[in-house]
């Protein structure tokens, strides 16, 4: 059976979700990867207001649309970030960021990302995809860090986020980590390594986004074999090199759309992730949760982006052989 294909709503949160559901619906997908901010799913209504879930479920369910996530990845950052600073206040809600005081939001985040679980179950919804912040500055620092306090970092991590695992074991929700740099991993190795450091509890897995992983130069695929079994959501997002003898490959301190930087975020089909090898790896692992397409690219229009990807994801999710 093909894979339902998803919109992540992250990247149009800046419109009711009842406009977004209307052009979904209209542009063919199935479902929505719900984010935790804008209008789209608000975690706090969820729990305490009546009648919110129900008004959310109605919602879709109008526009003929199914939920298969919710995206936490904003407020999932600030649970082990360090420092804490004026970027966090600007992606929090005033009730997480409080007083800002560092160890207040991260206690903050991490009560919010326990109830985003019971949130999610209370939804009928399995699982939840976000980040996790790390206390371990991304890629190259000076002076450079001993092996004594990466390995603080990676006990930081488990301590901090254990305690909100074992609440999405109680409601049977899973975790769906983005490997990302800024997080507690970001490569294969670093992967491997956080999965370690919770012990490789089953509730805590993955969602597979390429993307990071190619402008690395670590192969989707030979990711998508390796934790083949931690794969709980997938985000079809595209990056592309601009190596040129001048862009470096850690983006020059430019924002997205430069064209002086190494590598950039472009819609799906136009960047140099190897796709057609990522649909036969997902389909050799069995891979069956939804392909829920990110779009990001400065370079387009976002609506004809998101409309271009549905088609490009359709002509790849192709069922196997029955011969």
């Amino acid at each position: 059976m093909p894979r339902p294909i998803t919109l992540n709503t992250g990247q149009y949160a800046d419109i009711p979700l009842e406009t977004l559901a209307r052009k979904a619906c209209d542009w063919g997908f199935n479902g929505l990867e719900l984010a935790c901010w804008g209008d789209h799913f608000e975690v706090d209504k969820a729990l305490e207001k009546d009648g919110y879930l129900r008004a959310r479920r109605d919602l879709l369910e109008k526009y003929r649309l199914n939920c298969f996530a919710i995206s936490a990845h904003l407020v999932g950052q600030c649970v082990c970030d360090d420092p804490i600073d004026e970027r966090h206040e600007e992606i929090l809600p005033p009730r997480i960021w409080g007083d800002g005081d560092p160890e207040g939001v991260r206690q903050r985040a991490s009560e919010e990302m326990k109830n985003t679980a019971r949130a999610a179950a209370a939804f009928g919804v399995g699982v939840v995809t976000g980040f996790t912040g790390s206390k371990i500055p991304p890629l190259v620092v000076f002076p450079v860090m001993s092996p004594e306090r990466i390995e603080e970092g990676y006990r930081d991590f488990a301590a901090r986020w254990n305690p909100i695992l074992d609440v999405f074991d109680e409601v049977g929700v899973r975790f769906g980590f983005e490997v990302y740099p800024s997080e507690i991993a970001y490569d294969f190795w670093t992967t491997r390594r956080a999965l370690e450091a919770v012990l490789d509890r089953e509730t805590f897995g993955l969602n597979f986004d390429p993307s990071h992983l190619y402008w690395q130069m670590v192969d989707p695929v030979e990711f998508i074999y390796e934790f083949r079994n931690r794969i709980y959501h997938m985000h079809v997002k595209e990056s592309i090199r601009l190596i040129n003898g001048r862009n470096g490959i850690m983006g020059s301190r430019l924002p997205f759309g430069d064209h002086r930087r190494g590598w950039d975020f472009v819609s799906p089909g136009r960047g140099g992730v190897p796709w057609e090898r990522v649909f036969r790896a997902l389909n050799d692992v069995r891979y069956q949760g939804p392909l829920s397409i990110e779009w990001d690219d400065n370079g387009m229009d976002r609506d004809r982006g998101t409309i271009e990807a549905l088609g490009f994801v359709r002509q790849l999710d192709r069922a196997l052989s029955d011969v």
